[in-house]
């Protein structure tokens, strides 16, 4: 039988202009897809509906094709796939892994101080603190009289539940982790605590939408930046609870402004329309990332 062909993806939020941070992860994306005859994907992850545009849209696409890139059509948004993401968190809660917790993010942070009055109180790998509530001890009757009273809630994922339910989840990283991490790294979901999964007001999360998203479009390589390195433990985790396929996944060096910090779509100097306004072509753009000297292997970074 015929191998089917990879399939890539570039999966940016249009609440901005791209940067060279984006510039150098689709163009990765696009040059493997290119190397390997497979299949590049556009999604657009447009669930946060309070900053996500369609202006900014339009602009990702003028972007990414001044680039030279080209992609499969139809483009597949999240807002118009709502159910999808409804339905895997039916299955969790099916599994009685999902639970809603009603403090608000003040709440949470006096329960944090409150507890970090006995010392340091644990955080995620992206700095934050992990959920310090209990609401997984309120009874059914408690939660729904919260539900219908009309209180915010997040709905959260049992963490410990989940890991005992699917223990010892791995990961096949082809590219290299912050700390050098490359081949099967061993997964470590609880660091995250119990992340939450949707929202009363949004029904999904990142964490959520996007292991459903690649399961649904064939993703058979996710590449993308170190800053989700970590963040691969939850979705593997999710994948095995939803018996979702596993990717390899590759994560690639971030590019970052003069003083070392990760780009942001406010950073007018590396915005990839102000670069074009300014007289760049794709080539020095290219350049810019180092993507002229630099491969996609596990030891060389971008200048």
């Amino acid at each position: 039988m015929k191998a089917m062909p990879p399939v890539f993806r570039f999966a940016p939020s249009p609440n901005g202009h791209l940067h060279l941070g984006h510039a150098y992860s689709a163009l990765l994306n696009f040059d493997r897809a290119c190397e390997t005859g497979g299949r590049l994907l556009l999604r657009i992850e447009d669930i946060d509906a309070a900053r996500c545009r369609p202006e900014y849209e339009v602009a990702i696409e003028e972007d990414l094709a001044w680039l030279g890139m080209a992609w499969e059509t139809p483009v597949r948004r999240q807002s118009e796939h709502l159910s999808d993401y409804r339905a895997a968190l039916e299955k969790l809660s099916a599994l009685g892994l999902v639970y809603p917790a009603f403090e608000s993010r003040a709440e949470i942070a006096r329960l944090v101080a409150a507890r970090e009055a006995d010392g340091p109180w644990p955080r995620d790998p992206d700095g934050a603190p992990l959920y310090p509530g209990d609401a997984r001890s309120l009874s059914a009757d408690q939660r729904s009289r919260l539900i219908e009273s009309g209180t915010p809630y997040a709905l959260r994922l049992d963490m410990m539940a989940a890991c005992r339910r699917v223990a010892g989840v791995t990961w096949n990283e082809l590219g290299e982790g912050p700390d050098g991490a490359h081949g099967i790294v061993p997964a470590r979901p609880e660091a995250w605590g119990d992340v939450i999964l949707a929202r009363k007001e949004t029904p999904t999360s990142y964490h959520l939408s996007v292991v459903v998203d690649d399961a649904l479009q064939g993703i058979s390589e996710v590449v993308r930046g170190q800053d989700l390195f970590h963040a691969t433990s939850v979705h593997r985790l999710l994948q095995a609870l939803l018996g979702l396929p596993e990717p390899a996944y590759r994560h690639h060096v971030l590019i970052r402004d003069g003083e070392g910090r990760k780009l942001s779509k406010s950073s007018l100097s590396t915005g990839l329309r102000e670069l074009r306004k300014a007289g760049a072509s794709p080539a020095s753009v290219r350049r810019l990332v180092g993507l002229n000297q630099v491969s996609l292997g596990v030891s060389k970074t971008p200048p």
